[in-house]
């Protein structure tokens, strides 16, 4: 009989709390150290950009930052940072997160930021031509002008997928930009950063009802606007391979990247938690199956990952998602070996299971990330906002190591049997005349 690995659980305390205009609150004290994390997340990411607007969603991110209604167009940067403190935002296929960390005295500060621009950021023309300057460069920098930009989470999704918001290209065409008005501002605004279609979580040293009394003060004013219907973005499975190659004038070697759709991450969290796992199994670490067998042995990449989504966020993600397999390869590989291998070693683990102990090591490995993760008060902060946006689950944060520790092996094996050539999607990068030859 297998044996179930004992993995410590994280005990850090959730309590949860609505406000009258529809904002959901989740407070996490820890007394330890003089820090708090403030994260605000709202249920709008890259899936839920209208078409012609692609890129909306990050370039919202941007506006959120120039100033809002007691505030002049970079203060948010002078009040944190003049505090000691760090702050960020980035955007996601579903949600799109702002956050602060700061010394805990100044957590009221950070309420205050957070809740005026809730109310409404400057929305002028000034502002918006500008960010969707910083927008197209940061394209520029990070997609047009850099060895594999985008490989894969752009050039995947477009093989896989068939509908306009799972599809489309989330980074932004340069003219659907261009062609955004302050009046598509306003009313994507008003549509998606209701107060009831958003969360704030704050982690770390505070007084429970000492924080709960300043965000009373800060946010119970927000006018209540009501989340607006979250589509169903599902769509069916491949029926058959979808391939696609594309040249990187950039990249110096070729590399492959290949998709596999896997069950609601939401809907059937149990049947989708084994293959979070399966995809540490393959590729974790020089023990793991696909670096065992293809980086050291067949030598025909140099380097391969594995993981679920197409951002790397396998438990903040809604359906449909999918696991990914990325690899690089030397001069001249080949992808049709690689993916003949890949099919090989996904045979052979459903017809042999895994070896002794293989199942522990990569449980292990993967509680301990996640358990190192969660020291932060940021760590603590963003992912419980998520989760309660998502799920309405917050402290499932300290679930996810146990849960990750109950996965058996039988549902590692039925999970590799589902990763079928037919249900796959693979893009290849050819590397461009300036690559080594």
């Amino acid at each position: 009989m297998a044996r179930r690995i004992k993995i410590p659980a994280t005990k850090y305390p959730v309590e949860r709390f609505t406000l009258a205009n529809g904002l959901r609150v989740v407070l996490t004290p820890d007394r330890s150290a003089p820090v708090v994390g403030v994260a605000v997340v709202y249920d709008v990411g890259i899936r839920s950009e209208p078409e012609g607007r692609t890129g909306f969603a990050h370039l919202f991110e941007h506006l959120m930052f120039q100033g809002s209604e007691n505030l002049e167009k970079l203060a948010h940067f002078r009040h944190v940072q003049g505090a000691g403190g760090t702050f960020n935002g980035s955007t996601h296929l579903d949600y799109t997160d702002y956050f602060e960390v700061l010394p805990s005295g100044a957590l009221e500060r950070a309420l205050f930021l957070e809740a005026d621009r809730m109310r409404g950021p400057r929305l002028t023309e000034e502002n918006l031509l500008n960010q969707i300057d910083v927008v197209k460069e940061e394209i520029r920098v990070n997609v047009l002008n850099r060895p594999y930009g985008g490989f894969p989470w752009l050039r995947l999704p477009p093989v896989m997928f068939s509908t306009f918001p799972n599809a489309h290209d989330g980074y932004g065409s340069f003219g659907d930009l261009d062609s955004a008005t302050v009046a598509d501002a306003q009313a994507f605004f008003d549509r998606y950063y209701a107060c009831g279609n958003a969360t704030l979580a704050v982690a770390g040293d505070f007084d429970v009802a000492k924080a709960t009394e300043m965000i009373h003060r800060h946010f119970d004013d927000v006018p209540a606007r009501p989340a607006p219907p979250r589509p169903d973005f599902d769509e069916p499975d491949l029926t058959g391979e979808k391939r696609d190659v594309y040249t990187d004038k950039l990249a110096p070697l070729p590399g492959v990247a290949s998709a596999w759709r896997v069950p609601d991450p939401i809907g059937d969290f149990e049947a989708y938690l084994p293959y979070v796992v399966l995809a540490e199994v393959l590729t974790d670490g020089d023990a793991s199956r696909l670096v065992e067998r293809l980086v050291q042995r067949d030598r025909t990449v140099t380097s391969i990952g594995g993981y679920i989504g197409f951002m790397g966020d396998e438990f903040q993600v809604r359906n449909p998602t999918a696991m990914l397999l990325q690899a690089h390869m030397p001069p001249g590989g080949d992808a049709e070996k690689v993916l003949r291998t890949v099919d090989e070693e996904m045979d052979r683990l459903a017809a042999d299971g895994l070896k002794p102990g293989e199942l522990e090591r990569v449980q292990a490995r993967i509680a301990t990330h996640l358990l190192r993760d969660t020291d932060s008060v940021l760590g603590r902060a963003l992912p419980m906002a998520v989760l309660e946006l998502q799920r309405g689950r917050p402290e499932m944060l300290n679930e996810l190591p146990k849960l990750i520790g109950e996965v058996t092996e039988a549902q590692i094996v039925a999970a590799a049997a589902t990763l079928r050539p037919e249900r796959r999607a693979t893009v290849e990068v050819v590397p461009g005349a300036g690559a080594a030859a």
